[in-house]
């Protein structure tokens, strides 16, 4: 296995690499989240498994290398932090991690989690997107989504959407049929707590089915919270 370790401190990153070594795992190390990128490259060598990702990284914030990691690649990716609180766990998690390590934590564990998030299936993904992250559009069946211009067309029809609602499609459309649980929405797109924003989203939610036409683009999962089907091109 192959894995890319983002640690800007040589020697916690020569310590932990020895360790994966005598896992049979193949460490490259990047100590900067630019440098990360560039490893993630497809011309720089062959694809990593797993990107362990530390947050603390000097040159720009770990959260948004996570998610230009995901916007671009299937490579799975592991958050390393001492950040124990929830919010920032769910924060992570909705920018695509796979997985979410605080420190200090047990070698044994972490060699846990890097096999078990390397063994999952490959994810959807745009293959025709940039390799750098930076998707400027996705296409889901007759939905175009412009991420820079945050513009949305129905079969080649522009349609108005208000920031949140343009927000809460941004952030589904991100994982097609994957279930984000209603408070990681309500983190991620309103950037407060779950309490007392329930039926905001849910009138969102309304809102984007019938501003789109598509009913049954955003599923309702009873008890957890919603996720995007991937309607069928018209």
């Amino acid at each position: 296995m192959r894995l890319l370790l983002v640690e800007d401190d040589d020697r916690v990153a020569a310590a932990l690499s020895a360790v994966l070594a005598r896992h049979g795992i193949d460490v490259v190390h990047a100590r900067s989240g630019e440098e990360a990128l560039r490893a993630l490259l497809p011309d720089a060598g062959p694809p990593f498994a797993v990107v362990l990702l530390d947050l603390g990284l000097p040159d720009q914030d770990g959260f948004e290398v996570c998610g230009r990691i995901k916007r671009g690649t299937d490579t799975r990716v592991i958050m390393v932090t001492a950040r124990a609180d929830v919010r920032s766990r769910i924060h992570g998690l909705n920018l695509g991690a796979d997985d979410y390590v605080v420190k200090p934590y047990d070698t044994g564990e972490l060699l846990a989690r890097i096999h078990a998030v390397s063994r999952r299936p490959p994810e959807h993904r745009d293959p025709d997107g940039p390799a750098d992250g930076l998707r400027p559009e996705v296409r889901l069946g007759p939905i175009a989504i412009e991420l820079p211009t945050r513009q949305v067309a129905v079969d080649g029809e522009p349609v108005a959407l208000t920031r949140k609602e343009f927000d809460l499609l941004a952030l589904l459309a991100q994982r097609p049929g994957v279930v984000f649980r209603r408070e990681q929405i309500i983190s991620e797109v309103w950037r407060t707590n779950w309490e007392g924003t329930g039926r905001t989203l849910e009138v969102h939610v309304a809102s984007l089915r019938s501003k789109l036409g598509l009913p049954t683009l955003i599923e309702t999962v009873r008890g957890v919270g919603y996720r995007l089907v991937v309607p069928a091109a018209r």
